[in-house]
């Protein structure tokens, strides 16, 4: 006779029992994620205003959106514009426009502060990029629990997102890449959402074919889907902050075609794939291309409403003008159309050397973080802005990540459903691939992976959860799995902790600084 092995721990048990307590339910569920909100919100609020200064490419965004939000379009500066700026004197700018190297949705983000606060804050310079940041939390704990079902792993996700120093950084300092991961998570939401909508489209489609006994040969073509309009639109607006977003367009609209062919599949459905590819796939471009498109040629209203934007008027001399059958283009699309060509080449071309750029293909192991801003005291400590993650929460993330990708091949060769993986993986792959394949030689850094971060998040929120394993796994393993987890995020918080000095500034002594150079790349 064999004495069956407990299941659980002490810790489940005693937590059931907090649990069943009046009120307590509700309490974990909300209370949880709420206080990671305000450890995200005081992580990103608190002395948000230093420094008192245009730190990094703050000198371009922040001096752009207040130009913007008085000309309509960036206006250009003198030699001396940042320290008049940074002495509280915002109007030394020129009407004359300004060569810019990225569209305005991200820049009129962050005049939002400004109009509020004034150009002579530095608490206005940042605040709408620090609130970005704090919906940043909140929206990956959204979609932490649309995939989970969990407040434990909600809550795991959006604290270790609220502590991570790269998210942190990206609060605090007003360039435009985190306003590209907010928009992109929206969007990546709306996906999701479209997909439990589709689905039961689906089996309401596949249950009236049933029942009235007509024959089923290919499945319905899907038109009206909100919620993949609502992600059309909202990639097109991330567009308009960078041209990052088009590639989150692209990745998740193929991402839908392709869940669609398997949802039919799996409903059993007799496919002649590629008819039902060709047939679902020109459904899914003409819902989120056209709108998406759209969406992004009014974020320039600025410029189309105004006379002075730069080449506003390039089409109008004579030898500019196209010819033949687009002659009957507007004067102002031909004019926009090659400022937007000009962009592009400036963007693809930039080649130029930077001490601290760093190759697409060494993002996810850290290899060289981007020092924001470093000014020496002089009484033997410093201040300085490392824009650098939490190591741990960063390196385990990326090797989440490659778990993941063997848990698709894997349960893709088996036959087994891993669609949550897959989801987080398209969304790692929207923000990471491109950069890798087609800008390895481009100047471009670390920061740009704030795009991908909350995808890296869920990854490693997903392992946790295996690791964890369940109350009813036996309990040598449910204990083990809880000491794991336990110890790790404990290791997390204490190593924010160790390097929070580092992302805001604070001044600290020199010798403390050295303590977290642990490689040379990292200086």
């Amino acid at each position: 006779m064999t004495i069956a092995e407990l299941t659980g721990s002490r810790l489940d048990d005693w937590w059931q029992r907090q649990l069943d307590r009046r009120y307590a339910r509700p309490l974990w569920m909300w209370g949880g994620p709420l206080v990671v909100i305000v450890v995200a919100t005081l992580l990103r609020l608190v002395g948000l205003s230093y420094p008192h200064e245009l730190v990094f490419d703050e000198t371009y965004y922040v001096k752009d959106a207040w130009t913007l939000m008085h000309l309509g379009y960036e206006g250009s500066w003198g030699a001396d514009a940042n320290t008049s700026f940074n002495l509280g004197d915002p109007n030394t700018y020129s009407p004359t426009a300004e060569f810019l190297a990225h569209p305005p949705i991200g820049k009129w983000i962050i005049s939002f502060g400004l109009a509020i606060f004034g150009g002579g804050s530095s608490f206005g310079w940042r605040i709408s990029i620090a609130l970005c940041g704090i919906l940043l939390v909140i929206l990956t704990m959204v979609i932490a629990w649309m995939l989970f079902r969990s407040t434990l792993l909600t809550v795991i996700a959006g604290g270790l997102l609220a502590i991570d120093g790269n998210a942190i950084v990206l609060s605090r300092v007003s360039l435009l890449d985190g306003a590209v991961a907010l928009l992109a998570l929206v969007g990546v939401i709306f996906v999701l959402l479209d997909r439990s909508w589709s689905r039961r489209r689906l089996d309401d489609w596949m249950s009236r074919r049933t029942a009235s006994g007509r024959s089923i040969t290919w499945g319905p073509v899907l038109w009206w889907r909100p919620w993949l309009i609502a992600a059309g639109a909202m990639f097109g607006l991330t567009a308009g902050v960078k041209w990052s977003g088009v590639y989150f367009l692209a990745v998740f609209a193929l991402y839908s075609l392709v869940t669609d062919v398997l949802a039919r599949r799996k409903a059993g459905i007799p496919l002649w794939l590629a008819a039902t590819v060709l047939r679902q796939g020109a459904a899914t471009f003409l819902i989120t291309v056209p709108l998406a498109a759209a969406v992004y040629v009014a974020s320039w209203t600025g410029w189309f409403v105004t006379s002075n934007g730069y080449d506003r008027h390039w089409a109008e001399l004579a030898q500019n003008q196209w010819k033949g059958a687009l002659s009957w283009v507007p004067i102002s699309l031909q004019s926009w159309y090659h400022f937007q060509t000009e962009i592009y080449n400036y963007n693809v071309n930039l080649h130029t050397p930077h001490s601290y750029q760093a190759y697409p293909a060494t993002w996810l192991f850290l290899v060289r973080p981007t020092s924001m801003y470093y000014q020496d005291l002089h009484n033997g400590s410093s201040s300085q802005i490392l824009d650098i993650a939490n190591p741990l929460i960063w390196w385990a993330a990326t090797a989440a990540a490659f778990f993941l990708l063997f848990r698709v091949v894997w349960g893709a060769w088996h036959r087994r459903s891993v669609w949550r993986e897959g989801f987080i993986l398209t969304g790692l792959a929207a923000g990471y691939l491109p950069w890798v394949l087609f800008y390895s030689t481009r100047t471009v850094f670390q920061f740009y992976t704030i795009a991908f971060e909350p995808s890296l998040i869920l990854g490693l929120t997903l392992a946790l959860g295996l690791l964890l394993g369940r109350a009813s796994d036996p309990e040598s393993r449910r204990v083990i799995g809880l000491r794991v987890v336990g110890i790790f995020l404990a290791l997390c918080v204490v190593l924010s902790i160790f390097f929070l000095p580092m992302w805001t500034g604070e001044p600290i002594p020199s010798w403390y600084v050295r303590l977290h150079y642990w490689f040379p790349s990292w200086i």
